[in-house]
Formats: structure tokens, sequence, C-alpha cells
């Protein structure tokens, strides 16, 4: 890497959604850079993006446009990955990618910094971002594994369009058909994210049960899911029921919950007060509240978790994972 004080710095989908605000946490969060290229697939080449007061000029992403960088993100197309990701890696750079190309590589870190930043030490070039929904679930999850151990959990989610990028957004706004999701969606709820396997859950399912359980490092933990998708814009949603180790009272697992970086908890329902997609989008915490106790004396909870999909679940995590590789001198 070059001078790690102003590291040059490549966006490679910077017109997307979760390329566009990367660029705008880059301003927020004051991140360090000498040399800023923003980068796409060929269609979108010749459209500029604004950073720090200045018109970019985007350019189309080739094997050549990493020629000198140090950080590479990847906010684009899987394909667009598995192909430039190596390209980058051979000429000196670390990528953060955030496709689901790379995170199930055992050679590939799959990070959440705030639960797993130790697995950074052992990069070989390519550092992946979890899927949207694994995040502010996960997080959650490792709350309360740190004080009490899991053994299992049932999550219903709730995800929005936006989760689907810039042409789920476009097709919840027109109410209608479109290529994003196999029915219209405003108005409605889908009981399905992606495709579906032989099993009969979807992809985005398991990528649920298999990211959790490597990010925590619980290869035996027991997860089962229904992912759907819900007419809101932005902001992910999920109903958990967690089952402990060790016996949890509300209160304790409020305030584990708290205590963890990056959550936020917001639980007082009989005033109304939880969290929500409208009231959590914009914002970079994981929100939780309705923590209770199942009936009849069970040790299981129940939680209700929210994250803004595009931030957290995006733009954000692969943020924190550069500025954790610049802190550890990676």
């Amino acid at each position: 890497m070059g001078d790690p004080s102003s590291p040059v710095v490549c966006v490679v989908g910077a017109t997307g959604l979760v390329g566009t605000l990367l660029l705008r946490l880059m301003e927020e969060r004051e991140f360090p850079i000498g040399e800023l290229r923003a980068l796409s697939s060929k269609q979108s080449a010749g459209r500029t993006v604004t950073f720090r007061d200045q018109k970019v000029a985007v350019e189309e992403v080739t094997a050549e446009s990493f020629e000198g960088a140090d950080l590479v993100f990847f906010a684009a197309t899987g394909a667009l990955s598995r192909e430039l990701s190596p390209e980058a890696v051979k000429r000196g750079a670390v990528v953060l990618d955030k496709s689901g190309t790379w995170r199930m590589e055992d050679h590939v870190p799959l990070v959440i910094p705030e639960i797993n930043a130790h697995a950074l030490d052992h990069h070989q070039g390519i550092v992946a971002s979890p899927n949207c929904s694994t995040t502010g679930f996960a997080m959650a999850l490792e709350a309360l594994r740190r004080v009490a151990g899991l053994e299992e959990v049932v999550v219903t989610t709730f995800q929005s369009a936006s989760g689907a990028g810039a042409a789920g957004s476009e097709q919840l706004a027109a109410g209608g058909e479109g290529p994003a999701f196999p029915r219209a969606l405003a108005g409605d709820i889908l009981p399905q994210c992606e495709g579906f396997l032989e099993n009969g859950f979807t992809t985005e399912e398991e990528k649920l049960l298999f990211e959790t359980r490597k990010i925590l490092e619980l290869p035996e933990l027991r997860v089962t899911m229904t992912c759907t998708r819900v007419p809101v814009d932005v902001g992910h949603a999920a109903a958990m029921l967690v089952t402990p180790q060790k016996e949890l009272s509300v209160e304790d697992a409020r305030q584990a919950l708290a205590a963890f970086p990056g959550i936020e908890v917001v639980d007082d329902p009989i005033h109304g007060v939880y969290p929500t997609p409208a009231d959590t989008a914009g914002t970079d915490k994981v929100r939780v509240g309705r923590v209770r106790r199942e009936h009849e004396g069970g040790q299981r909870l129940w939680l209700w978790q929210v994250a803004d999909n595009l931030r957290k679940g995006a733009a954000l995590n692969s943020l924190q994972i550069a500025e954790e590789l610049l802190r550890r001198g990676l």
C-alpha cells in the first residue's frame, strides 16, 4: 500500500445506490483519500459523481483501472466482482466486496467490524461484506451470544424494496410489475426474496443462514427463516425468536444489546416506542425493540430488529471495514 494517510481509492459501481451512498459516507466520516477513481460498467461510464465539491468523471472499469490503487470498493454486480477483483489484488490493492461473490469462500474474511474485525488479520487481498439482511441480524445475535451463548434462532425478515437495488425502488414507486420482483410489491407483501431452491427456501434465506454462521464462527448454529419483501423503500426489519444457551432475563438482554457497539435499544412499546424502517432509514445504528420472553415461562426471547439496509447493511459496513484495515495497518 502507498501512503496510508492518503490511499488511492477506487469505487466500482459509483453511480448505483450503494456506490453513491458510499461516496457520501466517505465525506461524512472524513475517510482519507489521496485519489478517487469512480468506476462503473460500460452502461454508466461517462457520467459524473460529486465528491467533496468536485465533479469526478465515471470511467468504465477495466483491470488497468486498478494500477497503483490501494483500496477497491466493489458495489457492483457479482459477475463484475468475480472477473475483476483478482485483477485488483494482483496489482497490490485490497478489495472490499459488497456482492455475494466471495462471501462463502474459505480464504475470504466475511466481516462485520463490531463482531469479527480480527478476521481481517488473515485476509489475502479480498474482504467480503455480508448481505444487507445479515448485518443487523448478526449484530443482535452476537450481543446476546456474548452474555448467554446461542442455541437456535427463528426469524422472519421484512425487507425493503431497495434491497433489490435501484430497480427495486423504481418498481415500488411505479406500483406495478417489473424486473426486480416477480409480482407487484406496492400494497402487498411477497413471501419471497430472490429465487427458490429445491429445498423450498430461497437463496436469500440460505445467505442468512450460512453468512451468520461464518461471521459468528458458530458453524452448527441452528437458524431457520422466512425472508419477505415489503412495500417499504429503505429499511430491513426482522422478528427474531432467540434461544440462548443460558437463561437471560429481559432486562439483562436489553443491557447486553445497549452495550454492544452499533446497536441502539428503542424499547418502550406501551408508549409506542419501538423501531420502524421509516424512523431508522438514514441512520447508522442497528435498532432493537420489543424485547420480551416467550409465553409459558420459557427461556426464548423475542426481538424486533431494524436497520438501514443501504447504510449499515451495505455502504457503511464496507467503509467501516476499510477504516479498520487502516487502523490495523493492513
